[in-house]
């Protein structure tokens, strides 16, 4: 029987690897012919965001149709990398860099200027990362932006507006599809006409999700 193409979408894992080496255990994930997209949040807040990088790139070299967004976490991160704006630290600790810094053997956060601190492949890949993937039926997307007043989701504290801007270019038309979005978490998945949100909480120690398409089934660790 022809194997289905099947794409697969997996929320922010936020340092859990976890979670995120027990999630693909489940999934009946064919590297070879099937898409997984990650949407971005992979650092921060979790003990082994360079574990998590690691493992993402061992995906990147052994499943061709790997996809890798960038969140607000990692853009952020570049941000002061590049910039060295003090006035982004704070924001920084908010986020749960210290436990990114320390998976990384790194004790202040001034190490994280120029990305001296990770290895040169884990900087090329925070570089490296999209902001949307398209197909057919689904936008894939880090965060959604008609999600601000959702009673479902957590209280936005952070202002992700620029982030979201750039997710959803002027060229990016929806069309009908459905967006596929992390960034604001709920318990279990949200599902909504036009929009799927799959971030379920790793990073405050609850599960993480995947769903799989064609079929709108999830997958959880």
């Amino acid at each position: 029987m022809p194997h289905q193409t099947r794409t697969f979408a997996l929320g922010d894992i936020h340092g859990r690897r976890d979670r995120l080496e027990a999630l693909l255990r489940r999934l009946p994930l064919d590297r070879e012919r099937d898409t997984v997209v990650f949407l971005g949040d992979y650092v921060n807040r979790g003990p082994d965001s360079k574990g998590v990088i690691d493992l993402l790139l061992e995906l990147q070299r052994t499943c061709p149709g790997a996809v890798f967004l960038r969140g607000n976490h990692e853009q952020t991160l570049l941000d002061y990398a590049d910039t060295g704006d003090a006035d982004l630290l704070p924001l920084l600790r908010f986020l749960g860099v210290e436990a990114t810094l320390r998976s990384y053997g790194a004790d202040a956060p001034h190490r994280l200027a120029g990305l001296a601190c990770l290895p040169p492949q884990h900087a090329a890949f925070l570089r490296g990362l999209a902001f949307v993937h398209e197909t057919p039926t689904h936008v894939f997307v880090h965060a959604d932006p008609g999600l601000a007043d959702d009673p479902r989701s957590e209280p936005q504290r952070l202002d992700s507006r620029r982030l979201v801007r750039r997710d959803m270019a002027p060229h990016h038309h929806i069309g009908g599809r459905t967006v596929v979005f992390g960034h604001s978490s709920f318990a279990t998945p949200l599902v909504a006409p036009g929009r799927i949100g799959i971030d379920t909480g790793a990073g405050g120690g609850h599960m993480l999700t995947a769903l799989e398409l064609p079929t709108l089934r999830f997958h959880h660790a």
